[in-house]
């Protein structure tokens, strides 16, 4: 009986031994959160259909996407834009007996459409900046912009601390500010220094060089290798920026972006043949400069940057990063000086009031 007892002691302790040794797949305190994968399900449960809810739902409800462009008058803003949503989108092209003339002063004017395709909804608003740097002294003309880009944070913040808020707030926050420099082919000019360091804090910015077919392919690299050691010598900020960069994946595509910056960039709106092919371009006495062709033009990066990869990015960016220090800064004066939110000041002091007119165009683009 000693012995029989003796053994089965042995033979308890050996167990206790393999359980330490391979302990069982459960979850301890610190780890409560188990990964359940497609092939240890028992049968299909359905989960990916999420997607499909989300998409149907998105279709539905449309989604919203405003874009600034802000140049000097003569740069091909306009023509640039109806490139991009091949449309006449622009303010100069939806605006009847439109004159050209050079404001005084830099004056905001922002023009809305619907735009469909395949039965997805996007309003668009394009946010133009008549009058910004035609003048003789153009001393503070960044002013107005970065007063407009604050307005629309302080009505989105405004909104969204209504005790009875909307089920879906309007998004008016500028999600993408397109700035186009003169291709001069030497140095960033001291204004475009200025508004793109005062600017890249509150919004996203992706500087292009306009009517880059004005310049030598060599021309033009030397030009956009210049631009780059002044963007980093003078610590500006533009999209996309290293440190927004999610993952690995993220990382590879977003180098390749940042390597073409600034795009050098062509616009039309008028077709010719070529090869039997109608193609956007422009003609010239040489041949024509097809704005698609990536061996003419950067235009098909700049597009597929704002709209086929990183639209949706470009709004979580400005939600996420730019909107949420403007909203933090808010709230941290208002507890400053009370509960309620204080009015938006200027640094004089006086009260903020809007300068750019909105014209509501609504029109269903197929």
């Amino acid at each position: 009986m000693e012995e029989e007892m003796e053994v089965m002691e042995e033979r308890e302790v050996e167990e206790r031994v393999v359980e330490i040794e391979h302990p069982l797949p459960c979850l301890s305190e610190s780890d409560t959160q188990g990964i359940i994968k497609g092939r240890d399900l028992f049968g299909y449960v359905g989960i990916e259909a999420v997607l499909d809810q989300m998409r149907r739902k998105t279709m539905k409800a449309g989604f919203e996407f405003n874009v600034m462009v802000v140049g000097q008058s003569g740069l091909g803003k306009s023509t640039l834009v109806n490139t991009l949503f091949k449309s006449k989108v622009s303010r100069k092209s939806c605006t009847p007996n439109y004159e050209e003339k050079i404001s005084k002063t830099v004056h905001l004017q922002s023009v809305s459409h619907v735009i469909e395709e395949k039965g997805v909804k996007m309003k668009l608003t394009v946010i133009d900046t008549p009058g910004f740097g035609d003048q003789i002294n153009n001393e503070n003309c960044w002013e107005p912009i970065v007063k407009y880009v604050n307005e629309q944070y302080e009505k989105y913040l405004k909104e969204e601390l209504n005790v009875n808020r909307k089920r879906r707030i309007p998004d008016t926050r500028v999600h993408c500010c397109v700035y186009f420099l003169p291709a001069t082919g030497h140095w960033l000019r001291p204004i475009d220094v200025e508004f793109m360091r005062r600017l890249g804090k509150i919004v996203s910015i992706v500087p292009v060089i306009a009517k880059a077919d004005t310049l030598t392919l060599e021309e033009r690299l030397e030009f956009k290798q210049r631009i780059r050691q002044d963007l980093q010598a003078n610590g500006i900020r533009v999209y996309p920026q290293k440190e927004y960069d999610e993952d690995a994946e993220d990382r590879i595509l977003n180098d390749k972006i940042r390597e073409n910056i600034p795009f050098a960039v062509v616009g039309t709106d008028k077709e010719h043949q070529v090869n039997g092919n109608k193609v956007l371009g422009r003609k010239t006495k040489w041949g024509i400069i097809e704005v698609e062709n990536v061996a003419h033009c950067e235009f098909a990066h700049l597009r597929d940057l704002l709209i086929r990869s990183h639209l949706q990015d470009l709004k979580d960016v400005t939600h996420n990063i730019h909107y949420e220090a403007y909203r933090v800064k808010r709230l941290n004066e208002s507890n400053a000086n009370g509960l309620a939110l204080s009015p938006l000041t200027l640094e004089n002091g006086t009260l903020e009031k809007s300068d750019a007119e909105t014209s509501p165009c609504f029109i269903l683009l197929r």
